[in-house]
């Protein structure tokens, strides 16, 4: 059974994207489409750019936006939005990226994305890719295992889960997400474990990032703002991991600093000029209303900057 759609962060993103009618947008991970329909409503005669990498992502797309005239749906990685927008002649009034995994992806599908289900150890979204879960699981050094965990997950126990999983693997080649799960937790002593958090939390999240290569398509996405969007064009992101946040704060901050000279330095030599100015000082946290209804955005942080 699928679990129910609900976009992060709606009425903020909304908020920071300040949509015009009759602007060029572009949802950059469209996933159930919440996002893309409450943009939809204030565009009017404007257009709509829907992204996403996953094939069934932009099949229940086509079905959503079925012959809507100003909606454009891609399967393609948001990474590649600049050759995208040149391909059409078009720049941006504003973007939208949701860094998090769709619902649809973590329910009951087979691809392996959670450990609520026991399915096959995959994680791809886009299953053309070669690599999957169960690949970094079973082939993978114990080293570099620990250190994709200890990167990714952030998790004070990637050694001894690294160790355990190789450990395991030596027996028994790990197939699935549920046998996966078991091994972690085991792995982490007992009195680490949190109350309504799964030991296993951080590693799954750790190997999907490895595996789909998130954070060098939000790199290559950051890169781009400069050529894709017009003046007091706007980007909004909405981050679930500390390093997804970090890099947006750092790409905006730089772009937002009319000299990245030494301190002190009488002259300008670096020739940089500030091209966004940053709309928000702070991360945008969900309400606690929003929290409750949706347990899942309580890790949400947005940010937004503006094209000058």
């Amino acid at each position: 059974m699928e679990m129910a759609h609900i976009p992060v962060l709606l009425e903020e993103a909304l908020h920071y994207l300040n949509v015009i009618s009759g602007g060029v947008y572009v949802d950059c991970t469209g996933g159930g489409g919440g996002h893309s329909a409450a943009i939809l409503e204030k565009i009017n005669e404007g257009r709509l750019i829907i992204l996403d990498r996953d094939p069934d992502a932009c099949e229940r797309l086509f079905i959503r936006f079925k012959g809507v005239p100003n909606v454009d749906i891609i399967n393609d990685n948001f990474s590649n939005i600049e050759k995208i927008l040149d391909s059409m002649g078009l720049k941006a009034n504003g973007i939208l990226a949701d860094f998090g995994v769709s619902s649809f992806q973590i329910s009951n599908t087979g691809r392996g994305f959670s450990f609520r289900y026991d399915e096959p150890l995959d994680m791809r979204m886009d299953k053309k890719t070669d690599l999957s879960a169960y690949d970094v699981v079973n082939n993978l050094s114990q080293e570099t295992l620990e250190n994709i965990i200890k990167k990714y997950g952030e998790d004070p126990f990637a050694k001894r889960i690294a160790y355990v999983i190789v450990k395991y693997r030596n027996l028994k080649k790990i197939t699935t997400t549920k046998e996966l799960a078991e091994i972690i937790a085991n792995a982490v002593p007992v009195k680490f474990h949190k109350k309504g958090i799964h030991p296993a939390t951080r590693t799954f999240q750790a190997i999907r990032i490895f595996v789909n290569k998130e954070l060098e398509a939000i790199e290559s996405l950051l890169k781009s703002l400069e050529n894709i969007l017009v003046s007091k064009g706007r980007g909004v992101f909405i981050s679930f991991h500390s390093l997804e946040d970090r890099m947006v704060k750092d790409f905006l901050n730089y772009y937002a600093k009319q000299c990245i000279c030494p301190p002190g330095q009488p002259i300008c030599t670096c020739g940089k000029k500030q091209t966004f100015k940053v709309l928000t000082k702070k991360p945008v946290l969900p309400s606690k209303d929003e929290v409750i209804k949706n347990p899942y955005s309580r890790s949400a942080k947005l940010r937004a900057g503006e094209r000058v």
